[in-house]
């Protein structure tokens, strides 16, 4: 088992002092203090590219990085990668999500990865092509009201002018195994800003690189997906504007807020513990990836 070094709690500590001088969430998302997560640790640099991970048990979670087709299996109490499975060949992998003794992986093509029984090391995989429209995805997450998997596109579907607004998520039925023919969720990102705005999490002007003021539009760049264990509500992370949107099942945004970019420098992965605690990774940049929890206060 492969042991993941000590956390450097003064370092940390010291950053997140500093990093919120001036800093302003905006919104703030209930039931978590994103300013004060209860833990913090550095994960291995295998993980430096950490892009999804999702809850396994009460204290482990597994994990994928970016370009390795394995899949870590992660014990929070101890500290240590358990196991690591190989389920293909190396990629660009981008989330993960559990549906009970199963684990899927996302490409970011949209091919999917079905790892039956991940508990026992069988090295059978089945995969899944869901021809979804979209050339790059990013967030998976397991929708059990509806038994599906719901997948976030990055960024615009295509390059027509009429689609540059939209953000979708689409759904893969688990019975069927098809993707849905139409979204799930059905995003528009100047809907999102204007919430954004009047909520004060941006500001509604910003200065372009040639020093005029412009409208401060979101990129709305999905990193991943989950949808909480209590609430039911849909979480979106959004790496690119330091964001974490909720949503309920009608697309509906209900919270917003910014994340302090000293504690999420790239935050790139979220999943809940069946208690609510919220875990998000964040990339390694110099190779310092980071597991962060915060506790959830119903």
């Amino acid at each position: 088992m492969r042991k993941i070094p000590a956390t450097c709690f003064l370092f940390f500590l010291l950053l997140s002092a500093t990093g919120f001088i001036g800093f302003t969430p905006g919104d703030v998302i209930p039931g978590y203090d994103l300013s004060s997560p209860v833990s913090r640790v550095v994960l291995p640099p295998i993980l430096h590219e950490i892009s999804g991970l999702t809850e396994t048990g009460p204290s482990t979670f597994a994990c994928i990085q970016d370009e390795n087709g394995k899949l870590f299996i992660v014990n929070t109490e101890k500290n240590e990668i358990e196991r690591e499975i190989s389920f293909g060949l190396d990629g660009d992998y981008e989330g993960i999500t559990r549906v009970g003794e199963t684990i899927y992986v996302l490409r970011s093509d949209g091919l999917l990865y079905e790892i039956p029984d991940y508990r026992s090391g069988s090295k059978q995989t089945i995969y899944h092509d869901t021809h979804i429209p979209a050339a790059n995805n990013e967030g998976l997450c397991y929708d059990s009201k509806n038994n599906r998997l719901l997948i976030g596109c990055k960024g615009r579907v295509s390059k027509e002018q009429e689609e540059k607004d939209r953000r979708l998520i689409y759904a893969f039925d688990l019975k069927t195994k098809k993707l849905g023919a139409t979204p799930a969720y059905d995003f528009n990102v100047n809907e999102i800003t204007a919430f954004a705005v009047s909520n004060k999490v941006i500001s509604a002007f910003r200065e372009n690189k040639k020093g005029r003021m412009v409208s401060n539009i979101l990129k709305f760049s999905t990193s991943e997906i989950a949808i909480h264990p209590r609430n039911k509500l849909l979480y979106v992370l959004c790496s690119a504007d330091h964001l974490l949107m909720v949503f309920d099942e009608n697309g509906t945004i209900k919270h917003m807020q910014a994340l302090d970019p000293v504690i999420f420098n790239k935050p790139e992965g979220i999943t809940f513990f069946p208690d609510g605690d919220m875990l998000i990774t964040n990339e390694g940049q110099k190779n310092v990836p980071t597991l962060l929890r915060f506790k959830y206060k119903e």
